[in-house]
């Protein structure tokens, strides 16, 4: 059995997901569990391997980390 960092996502569906807000590309914050839209500065967290894609859920990022 392989054991997976919890703070990974695949990369296939890294590339499929976009920002729903601005419909802009995802970056992978592995430090801290997040995908980040650098457009709409906000950082969804993923939650067991799962992204949570809601804006309602996401945090507000500034401008030195987007």
């Amino acid at each position: 059995m392989v054991e997976t960092n919890k703070r990974d996502i695949d990369v296939k569906l890294l590339e499929l997901l976009a920002c729903p807000l601005t419909k802009g590309p995802l970056k992978w914050d592995a430090e801290r569990g997040e995908l980040v839209s650098r457009l709409a500065k906000l950082a969804y967290p993923v939650r067991d391997g799962i992204p949570v894609m809601l804006p309602s859920e996401a945090r507000q990022i500034g401008d030195r980390e987007a």
